[in-house]
Formats: C-alpha cells, structure tokens, sequence
C-alpha cells in the first residue's frame, strides 16, 4: 500500500484515523495498540513474510534498548551495546548488501557463490537506524520512558516508516504519550490536509511527469546527445526532489492528522550555495544520525584539521553505501565526501565566492553527482556525462528542428522521447523555478493563513491528483 493510492485515501486512512480518536476517547492504550496493529498492517500489506522480520527487531532493540537504559551490568554495557549494534548492522548488511559481496568476491577471486536474489525489506535501512540511535541513547542513558507499545508506534508508525523521516526517538515517543494526541485538534487537521495535498500533488503531478523522460533516457544512455542527456538528468535531478520530498510531505501532514509532529526533512535544498548548505537542507534527518552517531563519536572536528576531514570523508562514504549497494551509490558518497572536505578548506581558508556563482556550482555539483545515483551502472554513469560533456556531438533534439527551421539539419540528432522537446524544455524550466524560488511546503504551511482561498487550493491540488492514481507509482526512496 502507498500513499498515492485509492486503497489507502479512500479505505486505510479514514478508516484508521476514525477508530483512533474514538478508541482515544475509550481508553488511550486502546488508541496505541490499534495504531501499531494498523501500522503493521500497511508495513505487510507489501509482503507479509517480511512482517516477522520487523517485529523481531522491534522486540529485541526494545528489550536491549531497557537493560541498557536502566544501567544495568555496569560491567558488561559497552558489549551488550556492541551486540546490539552488530544485530542490526548484519541485519541490514545480509538483507541489503548480501548479493554485492558476494558478487564483487566472485569477480576479484574468480570463485562461483550462488547470488541469492534477496528482496530488499521495505524500510529495513530507516527503521535499523532508528532502532541504533535508539540503543546509543539508552547506552549513554538518555532514553527515558520504556513503554513497548510507544516504542512499537516510534519504530512502525505508518507515515514515516515506509521512507522516513528517520525519527528520533526524542521526537516521537513523548507524544504517543501525550494525552492531547488522541483528541482532534482542527489546526493539526488544517495544516497535515494542506501539507498531504502539497506533497501528493508533488509526487504524481510533478515527479511522475520527470519520472517518464529520466527514465526515457537512463534506459537508452548509448543514444544521448548533448541536449538528449541534460535533459535526461535534470528531469531526474527534479524528479528525485518532488519524489523523496512529496513523500516527506505527506508523512509529515499524515502524522498531523494524528496529532504527532514529525522532524523537517527537506528546506529547499537546490537553493544551497555550498555543499555544507544543501546537506542541511536535503535529507536532513539522515545528515543528524550521520552527525551524531558517527561524526561526533570519530572526535568530530575536535582532533584536528586531518582527523576532521577523514571523519567528514566517513560519514559521506556511509551515506552512500546506506543509499544502496552498488559501486555507483559508494562513488556517489566519495564525491560528496571530497566536496564537503574542500568546501570546509575553502572556508576556513578566508577563501570567498559571489552568491550567484556559488549557488550555480553547487546545484551544478549536485546534479552530475545524481549521475552515478540514477545510473544501473558506472559505465551508464560515464556515458551519460561524456553525453553531457558534449562528446557526442552538440546536436540539437529533433523535435526542435520544427521550430528553428533555417538551421543546418545536420545538427539535429534523433531523440528518445516521445514528448515535443518545447513542452520538455518548459517543463523543466518551470520545475526548476519552483526548486529555486518557490516556497518550500514547510513555509506554506506554517506562514500562510489558512482561510477560504488556502482550502481551495488544497481540495484543487487533492482532485488533481486523485483523478492521476490510476497510474500508481513507487516511490524513489522505497528503493533504499
């Protein structure tokens, strides 16, 4: 089940969100276990053989989690820590990193292991980092209530489990213990049907739309000419945004709909005007778990310039295997890794850069780095850039000799999109001022006033989008 879809607009949502508040008014903990009992539910509406698997995990970090957190066997914590941490590490590594050892093995020792064609679980990379951080606090004493069925809800809650936010538990678990979250508050209702809107109309009106032409031209790398494969790429460096912060969206006002406030995930992140300024714009829950769980234990920037760098070069090789596992997500990290070294340098250097010219290499950055994100392979990947680089040839796209009639044909080049490449160039161009200049959700829903006009434009960018679920689509981060 998705959230751009019938089943669960017209069925799962209303049906949950009724019982919720009415069981709320019965008996709270009614409220609770049929909120985790419905969050189960959507998580094995996808596979149920999956389900025991999250269970499991819920069960044993939740009973390691206490022991810890109650500061018990003072003499063996650090390795009931390190257990903990090695069960959800090889959790995660069997499931998700599996089959690319053993195939890299295979290839640099010439050995035959039988690849086992795992199916990723859903979600298995959030909730895993959800349910460390959850040890470390208790480890170092910082968890303060240990009450499974909040624990369960901090872990499985339906609107962020699937692709995040990754959740604190900080954030969450006080307020599955807040009787106000179980009476309807109008405002919540206000601003979490605003936000669903905004980030529905995002994923299937805008990303899906992207979706259609990087798919186009990632699938046929080998015929992308100049303007072919800008074009490829900037509809997946736009889609990737709509998509992963559609979703966000949409789990944010979700949770509000619940009365529970989920962390920021996203604040304009093609806006940043260096690479430090987009991470704390882009996936900002991920870039605080990196921070606080491996950055600052390395020793941070506190044992000096050289430590400091190998640290900040660690945590971007572990965001990119935690992306995925392949060598294009690892030299998608590297190179993240080696720009927020030489950004840091650049400052502490006294060096400075215009705001314009800043902002335009960043974005530029940004998107020739999506290249290795999106690519199926590293030889897809510099395929693509020496298209974009212009190595096959500066032709323009067919579709444009109709409309620049007395130029030379001999330099149009075939084009694999079906769509007229006008309606393609305007397109992009408007996406691309409304990642640049347009308020962001966030800023709509907390600084606009919700009145008539706002709850027309909500209902409108509602319809919309509804009357387009008849072509269901995943979403991106379903992947990760």
């Amino acid at each position: 089940m998705i959230f751009n879809s019938f089943e669960f607009i017209f069925l799962f949502l209303p049906i949950v969100w009724i019982l919720y508040y009415l069981l709320g008014r019965i008996h709270i903990p009614f409220a609770k276990t049929w909120l985790l009992v419905a969050s189960l539910f959507f998580y094995g509406y996808w596979n149920p053989a999956y389900l025991p698997l999250i269970l499991v995990s819920m069960v044993i970090n939740y009973t390691i989690g206490m022991f810890l957190g109650k500061d018990r066997a003072k003499s063996f914590r650090k390795a009931i820590l390190t257990v903990g941490i090695i069960f959800n590490v090889a959790l995660l590594g069997y499931y998700k990193y599996y089959d690319f050892f053993v195939e890299n093995i295979n290839v640099v020792f010439g050995s035959e292991f039988v690849l086992k064609d795992i199916l990723l679980p859903l979600a298995i990379s959030f909730y895993t980092f959800q349910q460390i951080a959850y040890l470390v606090d208790s480890y170092r004493l910082e968890t303060k209530e240990y009450n499974f069925l909040n624990y369960g809800l901090f872990v499985s809650f339906f609107p962020q489990l699937i692709a995040g936010p990754i959740v604190h538990h900080g954030q969450v678990m006080e307020q599955f213990s807040d009787k106000r979250s179980y009476r309807i508050n109008y405002e919540h209702i206000s601003q979490g049907l605003l936000i669903f809107a905004i980030g529905l109309f995002k994923k299937v009106a805008i990303a899906d739309t992207f979706a259609e032409w990087a798919n186009a031209g990632y699938n046929d790398v080998g015929s992308l000419s100049f303007v072919d494969s800008w074009i490829t790429t900037l509809s997946y460096t736009l889609q990737l945004y709509f998509d992963f912060s559609g979703y966000s969206d949409m789990a944010i006002g979700l949770a509000l709909l619940f009365n529970i406030r989920l962390p920021l995930n996203f604040n304009s992140p093609y806006k940043a005007r260096d690479i430090q300024d987009f991470w704390r714009r882009w996936h900002i829950t991920l870039s605080h778990f990196l921070t606080t769980y491996i950055y600052i234990p390395l020793g941070g920037n506190r044992k000096g310039k050289v430590r400091t760098y190998v640290n900040i070069f660690i945590i971007f090789l572990v965001s990119g295997i935690w992306h995925g596992a392949g060598w294009t997500f690892l030299i998608w990290g590297v190179m993240h890794g080696l720009a927020s070294i030489i950004c840091r340098y650049w400052k502490l250097a006294g060096f400075k850069m215009n705001s314009i010219l800043a902002w335009i290499v960043t974005f530029l950055f940004v998107h020739f780095a999506w290249v290795f994100f999106r690519a199926l392979s590293f030889g897809d990947a510099i395929a693509v850039l020496k298209a974009m680089l212009g190595f096959n040839g500066i032709g323009l796209p067919g579709g444009l000799a109709r409309v620049f009639t007395d130029l030379d044909k001999s330099w149009f080049t075939s084009f694999p999109f079906q769509a007229h490449s006008v309606e393609l160039l305007v397109t992009l161009v408007i996406g691309l001022l409304i990642a640049w200049f347009a308020k962001n959700s966030t800023e709509i829903m907390y600084e606009t006033k919700r009145n008539l006009a706002m709850a027309v434009f909500a209902a409108a960018l509602l319809f919309y989008s509804v009357m387009q679920l008849q072509q269901v689509s995943e979403f991106l981060y379903f992947n990760f």
